[in-house]
């Protein structure tokens, strides 16, 4: 599977401007014989909307990409106002032309400069799902912190986890924590699971709030294969092997001996004992 990391640099609210530079990048890709492209958290919307939120919102996703989509597969993030007339960071998966899967941001942050359980609802499931390049999971930024969130896709039988983020700059004397933070546990997730893993995240300044970039893809092995620029906008293919599942797989049983109903019955005390 060829799969693109579109590390894009978003503008706050400006769904038309931020739509048109997908279509380019997709169109592409496209011509590459691409497989899969990925977009980061709030791509079409960009990130720090606050009572924009109400305004960018989509019940649908626009035509453009379903169309696309039937030529490559595309994963995206925007505003969803849901059924339930609520907001959702969601992140969306389009091939054939269709819907396949949207994944609802389960875990919002609230805390320094996030502000996200203000304006959307938490989402209520993790799943995994099929597609014609395998089973992939699909994850949002803090939805990843959450060793739980990548537990249920790897027993849901994942293939590649892709994770949709919108991560600021976050700078120690040790350089960017935050870079070194976000590698370790996309290794420790493509490792506990023998997965893929994909990270995708955005570039560009909202508010006074810069954004990273540094997208990068793991192999089940933990392995890091693919890096991209930090702080600017960037775009390369990585090229993912079932076969590198496989050999992992069959190296390691931890995967395929994991013990589901210990881990019930002991969560299940845990909550009775609080």
């Amino acid at each position: 599977m060829k799969v693109f990391l579109a590390q894009t640099k978003p503008c706050l609210g400006d769904i038309e401007k931020n739509l048109k530079g997908m279509i380019e990048i997709i169109n592409t890709q496209i011509k590459n014989k691409g497989d899969l492209v990925v977009f980061p958290e709030l791509s079409l919307t960009g990130y720090l909307l606050e009572d924009l939120v109400f305004d960018v919102a989509i019940k649908s996703v626009p035509q453009e990409l379903l169309e696309l989509s039937k030529k490559i597969s595309i994963v995206f993030g925007a505003v969803e106002l849901g059924e339930d007339l609520y907001h959702y960071n969601t992140a969306y998966y389009l091939e054939d032309g269709e819907v396949i899967h949207r994944h609802r941001k389960v875990y919002l942050p609230t805390y320094g400069l996030f502000d996200e359980g203000r304006y959307f609802k938490d989402g209520d499931r993790i799943k995994a799902f099929n597609t014609k390049h395998g089973r992939v999971g699909m994850l949002i930024c803090e939805d990843a912190f959450h060793q739980s969130s990548s537990y249920i896709l790897g027993q849901d039988g994942v293939e590649t986890i892709l994770v949709l983020t919108n991560s600021p700059v976050r700078i120690t004397n040790e350089g960017l924590e935050i870079r070194e933070l976000w590698e370790s546990i996309c290794k420790s997730i493509a490792v506990g699971n023998s997965c893929n893993v994909v990270m995708v995240n955005r570039v560009g300044i909202e508010d006074g709030v810069s954004f990273w970039g540094g997208s990068f893809s793991v192999l089940p092995s933990g392995t890091i294969n693919k890096k991209l620029s930090l702080m600017n906008e960037d775009g390369e293919t990585v090229v993912l092997d079932k076969k590198e599942i496989v050999k992992v797989r069959f190296a390691s049983g931890s995967s395929k001996s994991e013990k589901i109903d210990l881990v019930l019955n002991e969560l299940v005390r845990i909550k009775k004992s609080r």
